[in-house]
């Protein structure tokens, strides 16, 4: 048993205080997004009453504060992956807007007509669009490792798609629909042999697990803020300092500019080069204030907590007749999709509602899982570190009333 501290981290999140439909709220959403505790939520308020000002090149006080605390943030989100430099640490919207940043510059340049890129079948539509988009230009080729019947990569298929014609491996850390961890430092090892750079999409990972991208040895690694306790329209793109000043700018405007004149123009250092315009400069500060709060509690400490409610949460599924888990890999992140017989997942999240219990339903960004798994969606309960093993039961006890109401 796990001694964690979970009273008074559920009482540093002031929305678990409401309810829903006369209900305690139940949040069991956390893979579309997490809550926020008050640090961060007072951290924003403060930069906005006290020290907001637009940051760098500003001489006043106000604009130094302000970017003495957007700059400090960026160090904290160094030190929590353990990058090399605050130089490798790019600040953009999310997740998404990461991998797209790569699609449009480092695969722009490097990945030709007939080159492959390979990526897994229980991606995001976001790592897997962007490709698709890019490929449509370029001519690129996508290739596709095949998945399990219990939701895990097909290790030996996806080495044999590796080969000469690999320019890029572009693979989720964590899966979003089904909670599987990836083998990532095989992958990354098997795609280091050949010198094929890597980029792991970890907006799930992120929140569940310590992440080191130097022990991982990953070329890229996207996340997003809004998971990791931090606010939304705000995230990270890693990347390996050669790799990223090789690269051309993502957008061009104000601070991505060393020097403008009719004839050409010289780009900012790193990071600075693809960080074009005023940034989310509250929001960098929440993130910084996110990854304080999280160090502080040890991310080792949340993934054991969280790995018991998953176990206790799938002993109890496993239990409720009618009740069918997707995803069933050995090693799984804090994710619960299931389905129920005869139920769509959509009455599913809508009843579980009249409970006050928050789930996903739906195809979770992921449509490609889905047909594998021949289903139209899911219902998915996802875990953070302020659930308890009290709200799993409250959740399966709504399901059980669900399957009677429905007969």
């Amino acid at each position: 048993m796990t001694i964690f501290p979970i009273e008074k981290i559920r009482a540093d999140f002031p929305i678990l205080k409401e309810k829903i439909r006369n209900k305690p709220l139940v949040y069991l959403d956390n893979a579309a997004t997490c809550q926020k505790p008050q640090v961060v939520i007072d951290s924003i308020s403060h930069l906005y009453t006290h020290e907001y000002a637009n940051v760098h090149r500003g001489v006043h006080t106000l604009s130094i504060k302000s970017t003495d605390r957007y700059e400090g943030a960026r160090e904290k989100v160094k030190d929590f992956i353990n990058a090399n430099s605050t130089k490798e640490i790019i600040f953009v919207r999310g997740a998404t807007e990461a991998i797209n940043l790569i699609a449009s510059t480092y695969a722009k340049e490097n990945i030709k007509h007939g080159d492959e890129i390979l990526i897994t079948a229980m991606e995001h539509h976001s790592n897997i669009v962007p490709w698709q988009m890019f490929c449509e230009q370029t001519g690129a080729v996508l290739k596709v490792a095949p998945i399990n019947l219990q939701g895990e990569l097909i290790y030996t298929e996806f080495e044999k798609l590796i080969s000469d014609k690999t320019k890029l491996v572009s693979v989720v850390h964590m899966s979003n629909a089904l909670g599987t961890i990836n083998p990532v430092k095989k992958i990354i090892a098997a795609a280091k042999a050949r010198n094929i750079p890597v980029l792991l999409d970890g907006a799930q990972a992120i929140p569940h697990m310590t992440v080191d991208v130097q022990e991982l040895d990953c070329d890229f690694y996207a996340f997003s803020g809004h998971k990791l306790y931090a606010p939304s329209g705000i995230g990270v793109l890693y990347g390996k300092q050669a790799l990223l000043d090789a690269m051309p700018p993502y957008q061009g405007g104000g601070d991505m500019i060393r020097k403008v004149t009719f004839e050409e123009t010289e780009y900012n250092a790193l990071p600075y080069k693809f960080e074009a315009g005023t940034p989310s400069i509250a929001d960098v500060v929440g993130l910084g204030a996110a990854i304080d709060y999280l160090t502080e509690i040890g991310m080792d400490n949340i993934a054991a907590y969280e790995a018991e409610l998953l176990e206790y949460a799938t002993e109890k599924a496993s239990k409720i007749e009618g009740l069918r888990i997707i995803g069933e890999a050995k090693d799984k992140g804090a994710i619960l999709s299931f389905v129920l017989d005869k139920i769509h997942p959509h009455d599913i999240g809508t009843m579980l509602d009249s409970l006050g219990i928050a789930v996903r339903a739906g195809h979770h960004c992921a449509m490609p899982v889905m047909d594998f798994f021949e289903v139209p969606a899911t219902a998915r309960a996802s875990f953070a570190m302020y659930n308890t093993k009290a709200e799993i039961d409250v959740l399966m006890d709504g399901i059980e009333q669900l399957i009677e109401v429905f007969g």
